[in-house]
C-alpha cells in the first residue's frame, strides 16, 4: 500500500517537471533565466525516473480488463525498444548517442497510457495540474515567450472538452486559458489548431441527441484516410495542401518583437513542410531505410543551410523535425508508422463505438484528428504535449472511462476541481472496476 501511494505521488507530480521541460527552449523577450534550467544530464535522470515510475505503476493501477485493448500500445513500445537496440549498433559518435537516448525516451512515453486506463489515477494527475501547475503559469508567463503559452497549458485543451458540464466558475477559467493559448501569439499556428479543435468539438455535446453514431464513425474514418490521400496527391504533383498561398493567392502575416528588440514577421500561409518531406523521403531512398528506419540515433539529411550549420557531426543531418510522422518514419520506419496508426485507430474506434458517454465519442474524433495532425506537426519529443497525448490515448482505451454515463463523467470531471465532487466520483470506481 505504501508503495502504491508513493508511486501515485510521483506520477501526479511528474506533470510539473515535464511541463517545465517543455517550455525551457522558449525564453521570453526580456529574460533568459529559464534557459539556465536546460541541463541535459539532469533532465535525462528526471525523465528516466518518470518513465520507470509509470512502468512500475502498472503493478498497482493497471486494470487487466484493458489488457487486450492495450496490446497495440505494447506492440508499438516493443518496436521502439527494438529500434533503440538497433541504434546502439548504429551510433558512431557523441551526438548520435545523445540523440539516441533523448529520442528513445520520447518513444517510450506510450508507457504513460497504462496509467491513464485508471480513471482515478488520471483524475489525480489533473488535480495536481489544477492545484499547483496551473497557478505557476502566472510566474512562467513572464519567463517564456507568448507563443509558448500553449505548450505549458496543454491539459487545458483536454479539459475544454468538458466545458458544458463544468461549474460556472470553472467554465470561464478554462475558457480564459483556452483563448489565451490561441490568441497570445497567432504566429504559433499549432496552438490555434490544438486548442481550437477541442473548443469546437465540445459544441457537439449540445447536439448529442441529433448526431447518429454513424456520423461520428464516418468523420473518424475520413480523418484517418485523409493524410495518405493528400500525401499521394503531393507525391504525384497533383495537389500539395501545404502550398496554401499558391491556391489562395494571399499571404497572412503576424509580427512579434524578438528578445533582441527586432520585429519578426511570420507568414501564416507559408509552406514550411514540403522541404521536410522531400528531405526525409530522399534520405530513406538513399539508405534504403523504408521498412525499419535509421533508428533514433540518426536523422534525415537536410537541404536547409541553417540546419546543415547546426549539425555538429558534419553530415548535414537533422536528427528530428517538427512533423511527428516524419520522425517516427525516420527512426522506426514504415513498421513504426503502421503500429503508431494502429494505436490511434484502436483508441478512436473504441471511444466512438464502444462507449456510453458523448465525451468519449468527442475524444475519439479528436484522437483521429491528432493522427491527421501528426502529418503536419505534433512534435513527438519528451514534452507535456506528447505526454498528454498518450494519456488521452490511454483514457480512450480505458474500459472504465468508456463505460461511464454522461452523469458519471460529470461527477468525475468536477472532482478534478472540487474535493466534495471528488468524493462523490469515487462512488463510481467500484462500478467501473477501477481500483
Amino acid at each position: 500500500m505504501n508503495n502504491s501511494r508513493t508511486l501515485k505521488r510521483i506520477i501526479t507530480f511528474s506533470i510539473l517537471p515535464i511541463t517545465i521541460l517543455s517550455v525551457i527552449p522558449f525564453p521570453g523577450e526580456y529574460t533568459d533565466f529559464i534557459s539556465n534550467l536546460a541541463n541535459t544530464t539532469i533532465w535525462w535522470i528526471i525523465n528516466f525516473f518518470i518513465l520507470v515510475s509509470f512502468w512500475w505503476s502498472k503493478k498497482y493501477f493497471f486494470d487487466k480488463a484493458n489488457a487486450e485493448n492495450m496490446r497495440v500500445v505494447q506492440w508499438y513500445l516493443l518496436w521502439n525498444i527494438f529500434s533503440f537496440l538497433r541504434g546502439t549498433f548504429i551510433a558512431e559518435n557523441y551526438w548520435d548517442w545523445k540523440y539516441l537516448i533523448g529520442h528513445t525516451m520520447a518513444l517510450l512515453l506510450p508507457i504513460v497510457a497504462y496509467a491513464a486506463t485508471n480513471k482515478m489515477l488520471f483524475q489525480s494527475i489533473l488535480v495536481f495540474f489544477i492545484k499547483y501547475v496551473l497557478p505557476l503559469f502566472f510566474v512562467f508567463a513572464f519567463l517564456i515567450g507568448r507563443g509558448s503559452y500553449g505548450f505549458y497549458l496543454v491539459p487545458i485543451y483536454f479539459l475544454i472538452i468538458f466545458f458544458p458540464i463544468l461549474t460556472f466558475r470553472w467554465r470561464w477559467i478554462i475558457l480564459f486559458f483556452t483563448l489565451l493559448s490561441i490568441f497570445a501569439y497567432l504566429g504559433t499556428r499549432s496552438n490555434i489548431i490544438k486548442f481550437g479543435v477541442p473548443l469546437l468539438m465540445m459544441l457537439l455535446y449540445y447536439f448529442r441527441l441529433l448526431i447518429p453514431n454513424k456520423l461520428f464513425e464516418l468523420v473518424r474514418i475520413v480523418l484517418f484516410i485523409t493524410p495518405p490521400i493528400l500525401f499521394s496527391l503531393a507525391v504525384i504533383n497533383v495537389f500539395n495542401v501545404f502550398k496554401i498561398n499558391e491556391y489562395t493567392g494571399k499571404d497572412y502575416e503576424v509580427s512579434q518583437r524578438t528578445s533582441s528588440g527586432d520585429i519578426d514577421e511570420e507568414n501564416l500561409t507559408s509552406d514550411t513542410r514540403t522541404t521536410l518531406y522531400v528531405d526525409v523521403l530522399l534520405t530513406a531512398q538513399k539508405y534504403n531505410s523504408w521498412l525499419i528506419g535509421r533508428s533514433p540515433a540518426r536523422g534525415n539529411e537536410t537541404s536547409e543551410p541553417d540546419f546543415q550549420e547546426e549539425d555538429m557531426t558534419g553530415r548535414d543531418e537533422r536528427h528530428g523535425n517538427e512533423v511527428a510522422i516524419l520522425n517516427i518514419f525516420t527512426w522506426t520506419g514504415i513498421v513504426g508508422v503502421f503500429l503508431y496508426f494502429l494505436v490511434f485507430y484502436k483508441a478512436s474506434y473504441l471511444a466512438i463505438n464502444k462507449s456510453n458517454n458523448i465525451f468519449a465519442k468527442i475524444m475519439g474524433v479528436i484522437i483521429a484528428f491528432r493522427w491527421l495532425y501528426a502529418w503536419v506537426e505534433d512534435i513527438n519529443y519528451f514534452t507535456v504535449t506528447t505526454f498528454f497525448l498518450w494519456l488521452m490515448l490511454g483514457f480512450c482505451l480505458s474500459k472504465a472511462f468508456r463505460e461511464m454515463t454522461n452523469d458519471e463523467v460529470k461527477y468525475w470531471v468536477n472532482g478534478i476541481f472540487s474535493e466534495r465532487e471528488r468524493i462523490t466520483s469515487n462512488k463510481f470506481v467500484k462500478k467501473s472496476g477501477n481500483m
